[in-house]
């Protein structure tokens, strides 16, 4: 069904991450990140007004010209403020940001909750297929300000602590991932 806001949302969001690219991917655009957790925000079942802070995730924080304001503004104070709940400040260093976010996701709306458990979703997903496809895996986790360990070990804080404010589906595709990825990230040596 064909949606205004989310019309607007998708053209904000291409507008704003434009020239912008994933971590590890130089050739793919960085709006495929928000478009995916839009997707798997609807395929979740939530509302437009989630679905639409999920294109609009990372504007604030990643995009000159953003606030929370804008947001409001263009789309609604909902959808703002779900933004606003997910918004890291990137004056803090990776470790801050990372625990911050842990520790902020009891306090979250669950909609906010469930736009940050896709956004974890779709990251950890497309960590593994970087890993998978890797002729060296180092080479993959040295992009990562967290190094291999500290990535992992924040990623499992996170994912549990969203796994208690989610739907039962979000919660087990979320642990699913995550298993995969720490499956695949073992040592050569403890693999079955």
């Amino acid at each position: 069904m064909y949606s205004q806001l989310l019309e607007r949302a998708l053209h904000a969001a291409i507008a704003a991450h434009d020239g912008q690219t994933r971590k590890g991917d130089a050739s793919s655009p960085y709006v495929t990140h928000p478009l995916h957790v839009a997707l798997m925000l609807a395929r979740f079942g939530l509302e437009e007004d989630v679905i639409a802070a999920g294109l609009l995730h990372d504007v604030v924080e990643d995009s000159p010209g953003w606030t929370v304001e804008r947001v409001a503004e263009e789309f609604n104070p909902h959808v703002a403020g779900i933004v606003s709940q997910l918004t890291e400040d990137k004056t803090r260093s990776w470790g801050e940001r990372k625990s911050a976010g842990v520790a902020k996701v009891p306090h979250m709306s669950p909609e906010a909750a469930s736009v940050k458990a896709c956004d974890k979703l779709h990251n950890l997903h497309s960590l593994t297929a970087q890993l998978r496809s890797a002729r060296d895996p180092d080479q993959v986790w040295s992009q990562f300000n967290g190094g291999r360990e500290r990535t992992l070990a924040m990623s499992h804080e996170l994912v549990e602590a969203l796994a208690q404010r989610v739907d039962a589906r979000i919660a087990r595709a979320l642990r699913a991932a995550l298993a995969h990825l720490l499956e695949l990230s073992a040592p050569a040596a403890a693999r079955p």
